[in-house]
């Protein structure tokens, strides 16, 4: 519990440095393109660390769904126990019966998805635009 608030701290002290440096670096061109998208792309990275901490808090401190969980079905089995997944993270309400209603935080799944996505694709640009200028200055590496 300790460490994954500690990755929250430091994902979202990351995500707001960021912020910093590139507003920082916009004001005072020269722009170096592939350091502003490698920025950016930490950026998106470190926020999709902060949004999945916060999900899995929500997770592990009840969920955002045992309120949905009923405490008996409806063929009349009761609540045995609700389990927990972090990724993607969801929550089952299984009755005695066996039978699982499951809800899954679809919100917070494609948001950390999306964001890691556009990190990716962020930081290969970046590669790819530094490897062009070095090739095209001449500098071999």
């Amino acid at each position: 519990m300790f460490l994954m608030g500690a990755l929250l701290v430091a994902s979202l002290v990351t995500a707001a440095v960021g912020v910093v440096v590139v507003l920082i670096l916009l004001s005072h061109p020269p722009l170096p393109v592939p350091r502003i998208y490698a920025l950016v792309a930490l950026i998106l990275a470190s926020s999709a660390v902060a949004v999945y901490c916060y999900g899995w808090f929500s997770v592990t401190m009840g969920g955002p769904f045992p309120e949905l969980c009923t405490s008996r079905n409806e063929v009349g089995a009761n609540l045995a126990t609700i389990k927990q997944d972090y990724w993607p993270l969801r929550n089952a309400c299984v009755y005695s019966d066996g039978s699982t209603v499951e809800y899954v935080s679809i919100s917070v799944t494609v948001f950390v998805c999306l964001l890691m996505g556009a990190a990716s694709v962020l930081a290969g640009t970046s590669v790819y635009l530094r490897k062009r200028v070095r090739k095209t200055s001449g500098v071999i590496s």
